[in-house]
């Protein structure tokens, strides 16, 4: 039997009770998700910062861009989130603005920032492809860190499996509604807890991998914004497949094919073609250039 807040890697023989989901300074209960999330995004502008430097640019820009794009970005992933999840929301309107709960969609954060970072780095003069391509560096490591705020908060998990990262936590820990019929039927008398996907570590260790590729990349770039379609492209590549595990998917109403992935889908798209474009518009003038 598990206790309410246990949480356990059984093939890997990992077992942990007692997981909390807030800590208290001064009998103020702070949730972790939240710490998470900041520690990730300040840890994300360090590297931003840092990849400017490194280039010879000034990394002034970042820190401007963070005093709008922080907050920008936690509206925009929480508007949609509530727009794809709005069955839930209207009725329940207090709970919008109830954060400590959970429910914040990364693209949604994604979009908000970049678009926060166009406005701020053109009202500056600052080339925004450039910004791009360094603020792109830092979200792969705000998602790594903040993805482990699901791990605390017991959600976005994936279906059931017996795998080797196979994930347990109690059924009194997770919401009723993200409890599949696959997994009710390995839930037997004397059971009391659900065996996962545990998806937020996928996308963590997906969100590495990438960060590691584009910081590698990063001084070879053929032209500036490559390293922000390459994230768009390989953050895309890996929420396609995550998305497809998880049993909390936001949908689209009608035809009801998960948002995630169609905004993934998108983004590869557009990122596949801008970067073939431009590739072949630099080999080309090259070819002009040496008269090759």
């Amino acid at each position: 039997m598990m206790g309410d807040k246990d949480i356990a890697f059984p093939h890997l023989n990992i077992y942990l009770t007692n997981v909390p989901k807030t800590f208290s300074v001064f009998g103020f209960q702070i949730a972790l998700y939240g710490c998470l999330i900041a520690t990730g995004i300040l840890l994300g502008l360090c590297l931003a910062s840092y990849d400017r430097k490194s280039r010879g640019l000034d990394p002034n820009p970042v820190w401007d861009c963070a005093l709008y794009g922080i907050i920008t970005a936690i509206i925009g992933a929480r508007v949609y989130y509530v727009i794809f999840a709005w069955d839930y929301y209207k009725d329940n309107l207090l709970s919008i603005i109830n954060l400590r709960q959970g429910g914040l969609a990364i693209y949604g954060g994604v979009i908000a920032a970049f678009l926060t970072v166009f406005i701020v780095a053109r009202s500056h003069k600052e080339p925004v492809l450039e910004l791009f391509d360094s603020i792109a560096l830092g979200f792969p490591v705000g998602q790594a860190i903040g993805r482990w705020g699901n791990f605390f908060n017991r959600e976005a998990f994936g279906d059931y499996t017996d795998n080797l990262l196979a994930m347990r936590l109690p059924l009194a820990a997770v919401r009723s509604w993200e409890i599949t019929d696959k997994m009710k039927e390995h839930i037997t008398d004397g059971v009391n807890y659900i065996q996962v996907h545990p998806t937020y570590l996928y996308e963590c260790c997906w969100s590495l991998c990438l960060l590691l590729c584009l910081f590698l990349y990063r001084k070879h770039k053929k032209f500036s914004g490559e390293v922000f379609f390459l994230y768009l492209l390989g953050y895309g590549a890996g929420r396609i497949w995550i998305e497809a595990l998880r049993t909390d998917q936001l949908k689209l109403p009608v035809i009801g094919v998960p948002v995630s992935q169609v905004v993934a889908g998108v983004c590869i798209i557009v990122s596949l073609t801008v970067i073939i474009f431009f590739r072949i518009k630099k080999g080309r003038e090259k070819i002009t250039v040496t008269g090759e």
